[in-house]
Parts: C-alpha cells; sequence; structure tokens
C-alpha cells in the first residue's frame, strides 16, 4: 500500500468479511508489526489496530462501532491507523475470535452484551471466558423495549397476559434480546409469547414484521431510536411500544410502563426479580469494546483512557447527536468488575436460567 493520507472510510469486499480502513494519520509501508515490542507510548506509532465487528454495516452495533473507531485513535498515542472487519455471524464466534487473537493489543473486538448466558448455561461450550477478557469501554449503556404492531390486537402486556393466542416475536440466536427479553416477560409478568427464532440480524427481524409474518420484537432503546426503520414507523403509527426495562422511564419513552412497575402490579416473586435483575445486567454492558485476555496492562491502559478520552470528546459527543446515537459511556474497569461478578453466579440462579432459555 502506498504512503496515503486517508480520510474517508474505502470499504473492500471479501468473500466473508467486509473490511474498512479508517486512517486518522500516515501509514507509512515499513511499518513494524503489531506484536513487536517498544514503549507503551510508541507501540501505536505506524500500527494498525483492528476492530471486530459480528454484525452488516448499518446495523446498530456496527454504527456505533464506527462512531467509536472514528475518534478512538485520535487519542491513541502514536495515532494508529483502525481496520473495522464486519463479518456478519453468530455473537459467540466473534468472542472466540478475540478470545484467540494476539494478545498484543492491536486486535479489538465489538461484542453483544447477554454472551455470559451463554458462559452460564453452556459453560463446557463457551470456548471463552467473559471474566478474562481486557474491557475496554462502551459507548453506552441502554435498557430495552417491546414493540408491536399497531394492527396485532395487543396494546399492553395485559392484553397479552390475558389472550389465548401468543403473539409472535421474532429473534435470533439464545443470546439476542429478541429472543430472551420475551422469555423473561413469561416468567416475571405470566404473558406467553411463540418466538420464531434462527433470524440471521435484527433488520432481519424487522423486515418479517414488516411483511407481516411476525408481530413484535425486543430491542435496545437506544437501537430503536438510532436508525430507520423505527422513526419512520413510530411517525406513520406502524407500531406501539408495550414496555421499557429500566427502573426509571426513558424521557423518549414517557408513557411507555416499566417491567418494575409491571412486576410490583402483578406481584412478581422475590426469586424471579432476582432472575429478572441477572437477565437484564446486559443493559449495564451495553455495546462493549473488548481486547483479548493478557494483553500487556501498559497498553490496556492506553486503550482504556483513550476510550475515555474519545468518549468525552466534542467532536465525538457532536456527531453522535447527529447521527442520533445516545451515549451512555461506562469505563473498562467497570465492565471487567462487572463480568467477574455475573459469570460467578450460585448453581440454582444457573439453573433457572437454563430453564428460561430452555435449556
Amino acid at each position: 500500500m502506498k504512503n496515503k493520507l486517508f480520510c474517508q472510510v474505502v470499504v473492500r469486499h471479501f468473500p466473508v468479511a467486509i473490511v474498512s480502513f479508517l486512517a486518522i494519520a500516515v501509514m507509512s509501508s515499513g511499518a513494524a508489526h503489531a506484536g513487536e515490542a517498544g514503549p507503551p507510548a510508541s507501540f501505536y506509532s505506524g500500527k494498525t489496530v483492528t476492530l471486530l465487528v459480528g454484525f452488516r454495516l448499518g446495523a446498530a452495533y456496527d454504527l456505533y462501532a464506527r462512531l467509536t473507531a472514528r475518534h478512538l485513535v485520535r487519542h491513541i498515542p502514536g495515532s494508529p491507523a483502525i481496520m473495522i472487519e464486519n463479518s456478519p455471524e453468530v455473537a459467540t464466534k466473534t468472542a472466540e475470535r478475540i478470545n484467540r487473537a494476539a494478545p498484543d493489543g492491536a486486535t479489538l473486538a465489538a461484542l453483544i452484551p447477554a454472551l455470559y448466558l451463554t458462559q452460564l448455561t453452556r459453560r463446557s461450550e463457551a470456548a471463552f471466558d467473559l471474566a478474562k477478557f481486557t474491557w475496554i469501554g462502551t459507548p453506552t449503556k441502554s435498557h430495552y423495549l417491546l414493540y408491536m404492531r399497531m394492527d396485532a390486537p395487543y396494546k399492553t402486556m395485559r392484553d397479552i397476559k390475558e389472550s389465548s393466542v401468543a403473539p409472535v416475536c421474532g429473534a435470533g440466536e439464545e443470546t439476542t434480546t429478541g429472543y430472551y427479553l420475551p422469555k423473561l416477560f413469561e416468567e416475571t409478568l405470566g404473558t406467553t409469547f411463540k418466538i420464531v427464532a434462527g433470524f440471521k440480524e435484527g433488520p432481519d427481524v424487522d423486515s418479517a414484521v414488516e411483511r407481516g409474518e411476525l408481530q413484535c420484537r425486543a430491542l435496545t432503546i437506544d437501537g430503536f431510536f438510532s436508525h430507520e426503520p423505527y422513526p419512520t414507523w413510530l411517525k406513520t403509527g406502524f407500531v406501539r411500544i408495550l414496555l421499557q426495562t429500566g427502573s426509571k422511564r426513558d424521557p423518549r419513552l414517557p408513557g411507555v410502563p416499566t417491567l418494575n412497575g409491571l412486576m410490583d402490579e402483578y406481584k412478581t416473586s422475590d426469586a424471579n426479580r432476582r432472575l429478572a435483575k441477572l437477565v437484564l445486567a446486559s443493559s449495564e454492558f451495553g455495546r462493549p469494546v473488548v481486547a483479548p485476555p493478557g494483553i500487556p496492562q501498559d497498553r490496556a491502559t492506553i486503550l482504556r483512557d483513550a476510550y475515555n478520552k474519545a468518549m468525552k470528546d466534542p467532536a465525538l459527543v457532536a456527531e453522535a447527536k447527529k447521527e442520533n446515537l445516545e451515549l451512555n459511556p461506562a469505563a473498562g474497569q467497570e465492565l471487567e468488575a462487572l463480568a467477574k461478578e455475573i459469570v460467578t453466579q450460585p448453581h440454582e440462579v444457573v439453573e433457572r436460567m437454563q430453564k428460561l432459555l430452555g435449556k
């Protein structure tokens, strides 16, 4: 590659992945390999950092990853380039890839927040340990909502609870909100849903909803307000929001009841409330960025500091506002502590989660 200052995204298509280069500095054709040793402040000079994103271009996770990437590298000493690799895949595959990556601080990954469900319920199958990842930070901690087609005969969660016909919701794998949240609502509120799983990504579920094949989906509140088709759906009255999971109502959903409020109304048991607290811990992880286990501590510190500075950067904040991407960041140290707490659950709690997920 010739020496060049890149100021736009260059997309190259590969059989499996889509790779984008976002460069903030001049890349030298004679740059050292990423694994070479050097002073922590100079390690990233002339390097390329790879950010793995297991979602297609334009999905909410991709939008947040790119927002982060554009500003993160400006705060890393040495101003490296950053390469975003989009490879739509099962979430555990992205976790396994970052787990296997060289522990040099040159590879990062944007993960979904609920991977701990896999680790807790299928310990022998999880080829990673979330407690051992190097947690860099998250741009937002988002709660969840349940939307329903307006022409479906369910205006409230009580309508679902009292109906003899279950609404049909779409989902991906078991670690996606579209799958485990309706399961949680069944356990805590006594509702019943028919879940059609196996969709590749959220936009595929939304397309099925538009075609009338599905009636509902659970997803993050931030994701719902970040991109189409949701603003248009709200404006045209195509969907209504039945529930949100935060302890307080989101300002964007002032009239939508909370799960906590409904659990009070339905007198949900303490055991089910504890289960809800564990399942909804995913909202505290948000849309996290991690590095492999065991990277040098000085490089972990560099990445975490750069991430924290990027989240406070006026340019990032302005861009997020323009793109309707809500910011509610958390530092890597906070996520690391949460991961260690979450994956050390008592056996009885894990059993309840296995039952919830049909394991």
